[in-house]
């Protein structure tokens, strides 16, 4: 039975695509994770699944070779519909999953037990899951402790995205603080590539800063003397009073 698909789905596949994980080599940090899960759970195979748009694909995997498969066959899409951990004790009698090419086929799934990702802001991203070939169940302390790698593994997640944020962020400034050619006439600004744009362009593409338009005291007596002379003295005024 293929899995319904979350709501606020688009905001789900964002969520995950922001990471950059998908496709990336194998880590040692993420490995250990799943080798740990195996070794509690006892069970011959743990993966750390990312259910994308039309696929679950692997960033970790202990035994199985297989990188990725349909998302329409995966066992843990239908896991990240839920809150908690997702436990089905014997697949073949699970009206889900009875007739499904994992369990018929290879790699001969009668136990599952996964336990969603859910990143800080709240999306499901994929899960952590022990697989098993042969029907059973886990005890309390196993499913705490998968729950507790789970959570893990949203924290490595996390480090590596506010890494990757913090390197692009350095880059930015070391561009900003280099010599950036100006124009001397109308003052925009020539980027790497080539192009000119204003200052207002350059800046909000290199960083998050936002802006606003005014007219400055001196651009304000210049082209609109008239506005100057009723504005400018209330400013000055002003300006005195709180001073004092």
């Amino acid at each position: 039975m293929k899995a319904k698909i979350p709501s606020q789905e688009a905001d789900r596949i964002e969520a995950l695509r922001q990471y950059k994980i998908l496709d990336t080599p194998a880590e040692h940090s993420y490995d250990d994770i799943t080798s740990l899960a195996a070794y509690i759970c006892d069970v011959p195979i743990a993966l750390i699944s990312l259910v994308d748009a039309e696929r679950q694909w692997f960033k970790s995997a202990v035994g199985l070779v297989a990188r990725e498969t349909s998302r329409d066959v995966s066992f843990c899409a239908h896991a990240i519909l839920r809150s908690g951990v997702m436990i089905v004790k014997d697949a073949a009698e699970d009206e889900r999953f009875a007739d499904n090419p994992l369990v018929t086929g290879e790699p001969g799934i009668r136990f599952y037990a996964g336990v969603p990702l859910i990143s800080p802001g709240g999306h499901p991203l994929g899960t952590l899951c022990v697989i098993d070939r042969k029907p059973r169940t886990l005890n309390d302390y196993q499913i705490k402790t998968l729950e507790a790698l789970a959570r893990q593994v949203v924290m490595q997640l996390e480090l590596q995205r506010v890494s990757s944020q913090l390197a692009e962020a350095l880059e930015k400034m070391e561009l900003m603080a280099g010599l950036i050619p100006i124009c001397s006439y109308c003052k925009g600004i020539r980027d790497d590539q080539g192009y000119w744009s204003t200052v207002e362009a350059f800046i909000q593409h290199y960083s998050e800063v936002g802006f606003t338009h005014g007219v400055c005291d001196n651009c304000m007596q210049r082209h609109f003397p008239e506005v100057a002379d009723i504005l400018l003295p209330n400013l000055e005024k002003k300006d005195t009073l709180m001073e004092e």
